[in-house]
């Protein structure tokens, strides 16, 4: 529709330091949330934890 203003056109451009704020603070809750959720699965945890292990040892520089 032609008489609504696009959200880009509101919100001023970002600068460098919101977005890392923004990044750092996403990082921050998605470990939270990782951590939330090998502590209610531990067996899928640990079988993960496994699995990575294992690619890292096969992993060839």
């Amino acid at each position: 529709m032609p008489d609504r203003e696009s959200h880009e056109d509101v919100e001023p451009q970002e600068t460098d330091a919101e977005r890392r704020r923004r990044r750092a603070l996403f990082l921050r809750e998605l470990t939270e949330a990782r951590e939330l959720r090998d502590r209610v699965q531990p067996r899928r945890a640990k079988a993960a934890r496994l699995r990575h292990a294992m690619r890292m040892r096969t992993f060839r520089w």
